[in-house]
């Protein structure tokens, strides 16, 4: 099960507490639903999510305003309006994948009515309350799940999850850098434990995390899955549709290529397996 002690061993610096534990608060209702309890998708999906919070420290943009966040205000592939009105802070980026801009809050909060809860807050009337609990955990699952990415995890495909989030390469390497960092993690390794690695399998230990160690990791995460049940029937994901450029915090303020969202599944359903688990809500 994954922890906050885990999330710590893999982050590269500190983590914020209060944000992760935002985050494994919906892992722990919602990962299971999702399919990422299967370590090799979870080994995909964490080291993104780590990189573009830097390990939880940004759950919000860090508003300047710089250049281009002025220009938000005036950004209708976002959902705003054409005019300079102040609607690009109010729909500034937040959670730790940073859903940015009107029409991505109107969809994350159609999505969490169609999945989670019908009575789920109205984020585009109050936006602040993405960062409330548990919808703060939520907005990464939400993008992961609309974006059909866990296809690509289970094929070991970083570059085209990395993709599908930042819409290029940005941050590459650090991303490559937790995910072997979080599939030693996984696999009950030290996160540096790179040459224990290699030796156990086989390979050359150089204690470098190539192309042939990182396919050893997904195949080794692979074996200890539990099988993967058939999907739940839904579209496969179209051709990108404007409105959903993101902007990460300003170490990383590239958008991303979007895809349409999923197939709702029945409120009745969801409701049921989400039942108890609204919360406290954490402060915006």
């Amino acid at each position: 099960m994954l922890s906050l002690d885990m999330i710590r061993r893999i982050a590269k610096g500190k983590v914020d507490a209060a944000n992760a534990q935002s985050f494994l608060l919906a892992y722990s209702r919602y990962g299971s639903i999702m399919g990422l309890d299967q370590p090799h998708r979870l080994a995909q999906f964490l080291p993104q999510l780590l990189h573009e919070s830097a390990d939880f420290r940004y759950d919000r943009e860090i508003w300047g305003p710089t250049p281009a966040q002025k220009r938000y205000d005036t950004r209708t592939d976002l959902g705003n309006t054409a005019a300079a009105d102040g609607d690009g802070k109010l729909y500034m980026g937040r959670t730790g994948i940073q859903i940015t801009g009107k029409a991505n809050y109107r969809e994350f909060r159609d999505w969490c009515r169609a999945k989670v809860n019908p009575q789920a807050p109205d984020f585009v009337a109050k936006p602040d309350l993405v960062n409330t609990d548990p919808w703060e955990g939520l907005g990464p699952f939400w993008y992961w799940d609309t974006r059909g990415l866990n296809r690509f995890a289970d094929a070991g495909n970083v570059e085209m999850i990395t993709r599908r989030i930042n819409g290029g390469l940005n941050g590459y390497d650090d991303r490559l850098d937790y995910l072997t960092r979080t599939s030693l993690v996984l696999l009950g390794y030290g996160p540096a434990d790179v040459k224990a690695f290699q030796a156990d399998r086989g390979l050359a230990a150089d204690g470098i995390a190539g192309p042939a160690t990182r396919s050893a990791l997904h195949g080794a995460l692979v074996k200890t899955a539990r099988p993967i049940p058939p999907p739940l029937a839904r579209p496969e994901p179209g051709p990108p549709v404007a409105g959903d450029a993101r902007v990460k915090p300003e170490h990383d303020a590239s958008p991303s290529a979007p895809v349409p969202p999923s197939t709702p599944q029945p409120a009745s359903w969801w409701s049921r397996l989400w039942s108890g688990f609204f919360t406290a809500a954490k402060g915006p």
